[in-house]
């Protein structure tokens, strides 16, 4: 199975750098909830990226917990790219999860070498939309232009679209408008069955402010959200920021 070549770094240089800011006279026709988690998460005057770089680290659960490094660039305009390093067996795997060109795939290999993963296809994309999608907590410019709902004082709904397909992210807000939660409906199989829309969703610990963008930093995310089942089967996804850059 053949790959487009395309890098975290091709990716990123295809950016534009953004000439709007962000004002607060901009959201002032939004519900007070919704207005309350965007002041928080975007300062005064930030320009409004259409992208942001991440570097991370954390740990993967592959039958046994692992940890990683990753880089990440999200681009909702064309797509994303999970760049990261691993360990099965004491032995590193390398490869990477992306949406590019308005299709989704995946390739692992043991020592940079020998494939042990690789998946493409309708369901793949669609999963990796979704994906995208829930991932924009990290770019909150994004969530600006969502449509959104409000359920009461501390849950919200931003509905997103991309590539002809939908997501409405649940997010959980504190007093301050902190992102305590986030949840929503991901297409995926994570019992190796059929592919369904299953509850996916993130849990967060912390948060941190990079040039004006104050975002999740430590978080634990997975399958089965708001079930038991995430505690003991679901969550899969352990992850610290350590720098976010926006363009």
């Amino acid at each position: 199975m053949g790959f487009q070549p395309i890098s975290v770094n091709k990716l990123w240089h295809s950016v534009s750098l953004s000439e709007t800011v962000f004002h607060h006279d901009q959201i002032v026709d939004l519900p007070e909830p919704v207005g309350r988690y965007l002041k928080h998460a975007i300062s005064a005057a930030t320009p409004l990226a259409s992208a942001v770089r991440l570097r991370m680290h954390g740990e993967i659960k592959l039958k046994q917990w692992q940890p990683f490094q990753a880089e990440q660039v999200i681009y909702p305009q064309r797509g994303m790219i999970w760049q990261a390093i691993t360990r099965v067996n004491r032995l590193p795997v390398r490869g990477w999860d992306r949406l590019i060109y308005g299709k989704g795939a995946m390739q692992w290999k043991l020592l940079g070498l020998f494939p042990v993963m690789t998946a493409a296809g309708g369901d793949v994309t669609r999963s990796a939309i979704g994906r995208m999608h829930g991932e924009c907590m990290w770019l909150p410019s994004m969530l600006s232009k969502a449509e959104w709902t409000v359920c009461d004082r501390y849950h919200i709904q931003a509905t997103l679209r991309s590539l002809g397909n939908m997501t409405v992210l649940k997010l959980t807000i504190d007093d301050l408008g902190r992102l305590q939660q986030l949840s929503f409906k991901r297409w995926g199989n994570p019992d190796s069955s059929r592919y369904q829309f299953e509850d996916f969703g993130a849990y967060i610990d912390q948060e941190s402010t990079f040039a004006g963008y104050t975002i999740p930093t430590k978080l634990r995310a997975g399958w089965y959200f708001g079930t038991h089942q995430f505690e003991t089967e679901g969550e899969f996804f352990r992850v610290a920021i350590d720098n976010a850059i926006y363009k």
